[in-house]
């Protein structure tokens, strides 16, 4: 019988998790040692960094990755990107190393006092063996608790010591179920609902992606020959953007939304919270006379609707079940859109006519990852999203996870041979939360393009500010960055942009670059509208 260690080697390959993710410290050395050559370290230079690259490798991968931390400061460094990963309904088994089992009860350096308790809430499951040799086992059921839905981060602490102790017989395989069908009588209920309804509407969010649900969000709009519009402020998008019946994202507050939706008697609402709200501008849930049907694959996000009747099912298979259900229709197709009016260019640049370039420029196939507040409803009215898995951000609204996160959706895209471009849009403030993100996309020799809209301020913050009506905040300044010099200092090609042209060129550049490119943009410092 082999040692703990070994065993867990073997569980890790049976599971095809052969990237680990981390920063190494001395609590997890023992696991470390004598690492095998079938598996790939990516070192990144903080534990947050470390959990935004594999958060973005498992959602482009659509697989769980393993991140491995330290102890508790470790896991403390990696908490905010944790939470990030936890909205992202992202499948993360996150380990870090304890202390020597014969020094817990004295609580030595680099002891974690609760592990089980240190990452909750944002945890599916926690656990700290109570034996060695329990290790595999609790793996196994982190990685099963991680895969089902609705998926998302576990975490195991494990002492140092357990490694070289003798293993029990492996835990034998088992498949896990990873999507549920719907109910049938629920389902036939919403079909009818649907088909009696006068103006129903579509709301899509990034569940619908993460299933692979497109062609049948696509296939029961163009059977309602109803209107779309995405959730609000969606991680991912489940909807092509270039259709004709899409309309746009909707608002993020309560009572603007309400009013988006006006006109409509019935809104279904597929993979999405009902609905994520931020700013509070009150008001009603829902138009006069409407009524919310809910599909989701989270129960609590079902339990949390202050709204709607729910149906729990994989997004995706509910879709087609209810395509399939549904009549054709006489009502009139919604029509198209129009596209945005071409912006003024100036010097500097505005937001609007930074993304129509880049709009313009942008790369066949290419994936986007963004992580630019103040700037994100002028990104999304110039460039629409038309193709899955090709747009990631975060669900949690916390900051430092899109440049780490854009590593990892460029390793992924390498290591799937798929090889799609991957361009990163981050502002000023943002790009500082996980800078160190830079080094590890240097280090593997990404082609990553990284935008920075500059604007030198946290204008997202200054503009809530306005909104709430709560002046003298101080802090909102950011003065003397030099994000060239940061970016040359951790090894990637830069260059300053100032014109749309200039832009073209360098986006074509850095995706064909044997390593990553950040490309500053000045840009217009006026404030945007938080609605």
């Amino acid at each position: 019988m082999g040692t703990v260690r070994e065993t867990t080697y073997d569980l890790l390959r049976s599971l095809g998790m052969t990237t680990v993710f981390g920063n190494p410290g001395s609590t997890e050395e023992p696991f470390l040692q004598d690492f095998p050559a079938d598996f790939h370290y990516v070192l990144a230079l903080q534990e947050a960094s470390a959990v935004g690259i594999a958060d973005g490798y498992a959602q482009a991968t659509g697989r769980p990755a393993h991140v491995n931390l330290h102890t508790a400061p470790g896991a403390g460094n990696g908490m905010g990107n944790l939470v990030t990963a936890w909205h992202n309904k992202t499948p993360l088994i996150v380990t870090a190393g304890q202390q020597t089992r014969e020094m817990l009860l004295l609580e030595p350096r680099l002891t974690n006092r609760r592990a089980a308790e240190l990452t909750q809430p944002y945890v599916k499951w926690a656990y700290e063996p109570v034996r060695a040799q329990d290790i595999p086992g609790a793996l196994l059921r982190a990685y099963a608790t991680a895969v089902q839905p609705p998926t998302g981060p576990v975490f195991l602490s494990l002492p140092l010591d357990d490694w070289a102790q003798p293993a029990d017989p492996p835990p034998p395989p088992r498949s896990v179920a990873t999507r549920y069908a719907p109910d049938p009588e629920q389902l036939r209920r919403f079909a009818d609902a649907l088909a009696a309804s006068r103006a129903p509407a579509l709301v899509f969010g990034a569940a619908v992606d993460r299933a692979g649900g497109w062609p049948g969000a696509v296939a029961l709009a163009e059977r309602l020959a109803a209107p779309v519009w995405s959730a609000p402020a969606p991680e991912r998008t489940g909807f092509p953007e270039d259709h004709p019946h899409f309309r746009g994202v909707l608002p993020y507050a309560i009572g603007p939304l309400a009013d988006t939706l006006r006109g409509h008697d019935t809104v279904l609402v597929v993979g999405a919270p009902v609905f994520r709200y931020y700013p509070y501008v009150p008001g009603d849930y829902l138009p006069d006379g409407a009524r919310l049907l809910h599909v989701t694959d989270d129960p609590d996000e079902a339990a949390r609707a202050p709204v709607g009747d729910t149906l729990l099912t994989d997004p995706a298979l509910g879709l087609a079940a209810l395509a399939e259900l549904l009549p054709a229709t006489d009502r009139t197709p919604p029509d198209a859109r129009p596209d945005p009016a071409p912006p003024e260019v100036t010097t500097p640049l505005s937001p609007e006519a930074l993304f129509a370039a880049l709009a313009r420029h942008w790369p066949a196939d290419g994936v986007l990852v963004t992580e630019t507040p103040s700037n994100l409803p002028a990104l999304r009215r110039q460039l629409r999203i038309t193709r899955p898995a090709s747009y990631f951000t975060m669900a949690s609204g916390g900051l430092g996870y899109g440049l780490p996160a854009a590593v990892g959706v460029a390793l992924a895209e390498r290591d799937t041979g798929r090889g799609r471009p991957v361009v990163a849009v981050i502002g000023d403030g943002s790009f500082h939360y996980s800078v160190q993100a830079l080094w590890t996309a240097a280090r593997l020799r990404l082609p990553l393009v990284v935008v920075v809209p500059v604007n030198q301020q946290y204008a997202i913050l200054k503009a809530f500010a306005e909104l709430k009506e709560t002046p003298g905040v101080p802090g909102l300044d950011l003065p003397g960055l030099d994000i060239t010099s940061v970016a040359h200092g951790y090894g990637c090609a830069t260059e300053v942009v100032e014109t749309p042209d200039q832009l073209g060129a360098a986006l074509t550049a850095g995706l064909r670059a044997d390593g990553p490119s950040v490309l500053p943009v000045p840009i217009t410092t006026d404030l945007p509208r938080i609605l």
